[in-house]
């Protein structure tokens, strides 16, 4: 009994603050790469590289079909692995260098090719960096969480930490990538972008240690599962569906009112740099509402603190789209729906661990890799399709990105897509976190998890 006292104590025992900077370092690593693509890489591939916007478009949804099956994939790999390191760092520490070079590669489209020859590059380099590197980094990263602690309260504070990393990742690359393109070029970019990514990722990966379910030889036995044991435990939990759903929704409301941004900056403003401005603030507010995050998720629950955000972030694009080109009004609606995805964001990983319990509680199996792999899937479909939506209606209004001034109804697309489409989407975003309730559970859960570790 006192070995396994002994066991649920170090299980729970908290994590020092320096460790979870150290997770946030790799949350801030991932969001260098989703940042570019979110809020670049359409713009590139569009007005640098001179592709249409709708065969990008296609090309983002076209992958994200794969991404599923790699997703789930990786997450039964990580499940099954057994290291001294654990399971999640080896495939955090792989995932460096792979998403350093995803990120070169993706940036070095050659001018020189066809159309043809410049889509099967583009489609070649999108795979490979979405659905083989970030696929490796954003499974194990989250799995990495779960394997930290079981302490709920502990982990409510380390993914705030990790979404204030992630925030102040997206609020530095986000103002500067327009700076350094201008000045360097994309190529330079990004290389410079696949060096501080790389460099990010690998400090969790090389100084977190697991905790959960580990002995002195590595992983517990009791821990590797094949698959099919796994996949029909975790189909069963009905949080893995509504993690999807949370992350799909938030990342196509945030992907696409991003993407839509560059573009809001260039034909609606006619000012281009006032895209570091919007990023910037985009950014700040969000950060400073999670301090806000552990007191009120301990108090009452992080879901409600989501459902807040969520109201925060209908405002905010309903204030977009009455803006026009007033650059108070701008900044305020901008303002306004950062402050909503902070919560938002912070509390999709602090979930997954709660969810990972959950599994455990309700099937007897615990699948990190798994779960995780439902804010993969859900997080890479949003960014996909965020993209690719801004890619078709601009597309489909007749943008050109080689004319000179685009048509009233581009102008119109865009300025729909901006605001409107994202307040429809965080909508749907409010309902379904409404159902995400597990938090509940949790008293319930740790009473019988510690008895059933105690026999």
């Amino acid at each position: 009994m006192s070995n396994t006292n002994a066991v649920i104590e170090k299980e729970s025992r908290k994590t020092p603050m320096w460790k979870k900077i150290c997770y946030g370092s790799g949350a801030a690593g991932g969001n260098v790469m989703s940042t570019l693509l979110a809020s670049f890489l359409l713009s590139y591939y569009t007005d640098t590289a001179m592709l249409n916007a709708i065969a990008i478009g296609t090309m983002f949804v076209v992958c994200r079909l794969l991404d599923g099956v790699t997703d789930i994939a990786m997450g039964s790999i990580v499940d099954k692995t057994n290291t001294k390191l654990g399971k999640a760092r080896p495939w955090l520490i792989l995932s460096a260098p792979l998403i350093g070079i995803g990120i070169v590669l993706i940036l070095s489209v050659p001018s020189g090719w066809s159309e043809a020859g410049k889509m099967v590059y583009a489609y070649l380099t999108y795979i490979f960096l979405n659905c083989v590197a970030y696929t490796i980094f954003g499974i194990a990263h989250a799995a990495l969480l779960a394997r930290m602690t079981r302490n709920p309260m502990d982990r409510n504070t380390t993914s705030v930490v990790s979404s204030i990393c992630n925030n102040l990742a997206g609020l530095v690359v986000g103002t500067a990538i327009t700076g350094l393109t201008i000045k360097f070029g994309w190529t330079v970019t990004g290389i410079v972008l696949g060096i501080i990514a790389c460099v990010l990722i690998l400090i969790p990966g090389l100084t977190i240690k697991e905790v959960v379910g580990m002995t002195d030889d590595g992983v517990e036995k009791k821990d590797i599962l094949p698959l099919k044991q796994q996949i029909p435990a975790v189909l069963k939990n009905r949080y893995f569906w509504l993690c999807i759903g949370v992350g799909a929704l938030t990342l196509l409301m945030n992907a696409n009112a991003i993407a839509s941004q560059i573009f809001y900056c260039n034909v609606v403003l006619g000012e281009p740099i006032f895209m570091t401005q919007l990023m910037s603030i985009g950014q700040l507010p969000g950060i400073i509402i999670l301090f806000f995050m552990p007191w009120f998720a301990n108090k009452f629950s992080k879901r409600n603190f989501m459902l807040i955000g969520t109201g925060c972030l209908v405002a905010g694009f309903a204030v977009l789209g009455f803006a026009g080109t007033s650059y108070a009004l701008l900044l305020a609606g901008t303002i306004l729906r950062s402050i909503g995805a902070g919560p938002i964001f912070a509390g999709i990983y602090a979930l997954i661990a709660d969810e990972c319990d959950y599994g455990e509680w309700k099937t007897g199996i615990r699948s990190e890799g798994l779960m995780s792999a439902s804010q993969s899937v859900g997080s890479k479909v949003g960014i996909g399709f965020g993209s690719a939506i801004t890619g078709w209606i601009i597309g489909l209004a007749g943008y050109n990105g080689a004319a000179a001034v685009q048509t009233d109804a581009v102008k119109s697309a865009i300025v729909f897509d901006f605001s409107w489409l994202g307040l429809i989407i965080s909508v749907a975003l409010f309902f379904c976190i409404l159902l995400m309730d597990v938090e509940k559970y949790l008293p319930e859960i740790r009473a019988s998890l510690g008895e059933k570790t105690a026999k």
